[in-house]
């Protein structure tokens, strides 16, 4: 499993998903629709999705500056 970051490509809105996806293993497409027919249940999903875009870091790029 790799480390969870926000990825810089294959974001929609915050990365969140991707970053999920990447981590389980999944497609980015497979967690979004895990996660639209989540809000459909009740609870904080859309809470926790802001935190997780809060609090999740950006995936550093692998370029250096020399």
């Amino acid at each position: 499993m790799t480390a969870l970051a926000r990825p810089r490509d294959g974001r929609v809105i915050g990365g969140v998903c991707a970053a999920l996806a990447r981590r389980f293993g999944t497609s980015s497409t497979t967690m979004r629709v895990i996660f639209l027919a989540s809000c459909l249940l009740p609870g904080p999903q859309f809470l926790l999705y802001l935190a997780l875009w809060i609090f999740l870091p950006a995936e550093r790029t692998s370029k250096t500056a020399w």
